[in-house]
C-alpha cells in the first residue's frame, strides 16, 4: 500500500459531520434551542451558516444576521451585546453536553478508513469547534466505537478558531509531522477548508455526511437520487470555491483518494 498523494504524511480530521454525528445535527439543534428560548426564530440554514467556527463566534455571527438582529431589537429594544453572546454561550454549553450523548455515533466507514490510513503509515490528528469540556464527552464515546485519533485540538485551546490556522498547526506540532504541506485536512465546512489553506495544508471537503447537506443518515436515505445529486453538486461547488484540493462524499472514501494499492 503506497501513498498516492506524494509527500502526504498525516491526515487531520474534523469531528461533527466529518467523523461523528452524521449531518452535524447535534450543534444545529442546540443553536436553534437557545435562540428559541429567547423568543428568536433561527432557521435551520441560518443556524448552520457559521458551522465549523468556535461556538461563541458562531453565536455572535448569528446575532449579527439582519433577520436575527431585527428580532432581537424588537424584543429587547436594543442590539445584542458581547454580554448577550456570553450569556447565550453559557446556555449553549450545558445543552450541548446533554445532546452529545445521542449525537456522537461514528459515521459508517470511518473506522475502517482510518485503520487503512494508519496501516499506510499516516499520522491521524483532529481538530474541532467544540471545547475541550465538550470533547471530554465525545472522545470516549467515539473511542468505544473504534475511532481514536492520535491528537485532538479544540477551539478553546488556541487564540482563535477557524478560519485561523492555529488548531491545525498545533495538531501538526503535537504529532511532530512537518512540513505542514505534508498534512491533508479533512472537513465538512468551507471555513474548515479555509483554515487548512491558511495553515499551508492540503484540504479535502466532505459533502455527504456533514453540514453541507445537514441530514441524518435516515433523512439522507429519503432523498431522491436527483435531489441528492443536486445537493452534492452544490456542496462540492462551495468546497472548491473555499480552496479544497478535492471533495469526497465521506471519510470512508478517503483511502481511495489518498492510497494506491
Amino acid at each position: 500500500m503506497t501513498i498516492r498523494w506524494e509527500g502526504v504524511r498525516g491526515v487531520l480530521l474534523d469531528w461533527a459531520g466529518t467523523t461523528v454525528d452524521h449531518g452535524s445535527c447535534g450543534p444545529a439543534q442546540v443553536f436553534h434551542e437557545i435562540f428559541a428560548a429567547r423568543g428568536i426564530t433561527v432557521t435551520a440554514a441560518q443556524a448552520r451558516g457559521p458551522m465549523g467556527r468556535a461556538k461563541d463566534e458562531h453565536i455572535r455571527m448569528l446575532l449579527e444576521l439582519p433577520e436575527v438582529a431585527e428580532q432581537w431589537i424588537g424584543l429587547y429594544g436594543r442590539p445584542a451585546t458581547g454580554d448577550d453572546v456570553l450569556r447565550l454561550y453559557e446556555e449553549f454549553l450545558p445543552l450541548q453536553k446533554q445532546v452529545l450523548a445521542s449525537h456522537s455515533a461514528v459515521i459508517p466507514g470511518v473506522v475502517t478508513a482510518i485503520d487503512r490510513l494508519r496501516l499506510a503509515g499516516l499520522a491521524i490528528g483532529s481538530t474541532t469547534g467544540y471545547t475541550r469540556e465538550l470533547m471530554a464527552i465525545v472522545e470516549p464515546l467515539a473511542a468505544a466505537q473504534g475511532y481514536k485519533p492520535d491528537a485532538c485540538v479544540c477551539a478553546d485551546q488556541v487564540p482563535q478558531g477557524r478560519p485561523a490556522p492555529w488548531m491545525n498547526l498545533q495538531a501538526a506540532q503535537q504529532l511532530g509531522v512537518f512540513p505542514v504541506s505534508a498534512w491533508v485536512a479533512v472537513d465538512d465546512t468551507p471555513v474548515g477548508i479555509q483554515a487548512a489553506k491558511h495553515a499551508g495544508m492540503l484540504a479535502v471537503g466532505v459533502s455527504r455526511t456533514g453540514n453541507a447537506l445537514g441530514l441524518s443518515l435516515e433523512e439522507l436515505e429519503r432523498l431522491s437520487p436527483a435531489e441528492l445529486g443536486r445537493k452534492l453538486a452544490e456542496a462540492e461547488r462551495q468546497f472548491l470555491e473555499a480552496g479544497a484540493d478535492a471533495v469526497i462524499a465521506s471519510v470512508a472514501d478517503l483511502p481511495t483518494l489518498l492510497l494506491a494499492g
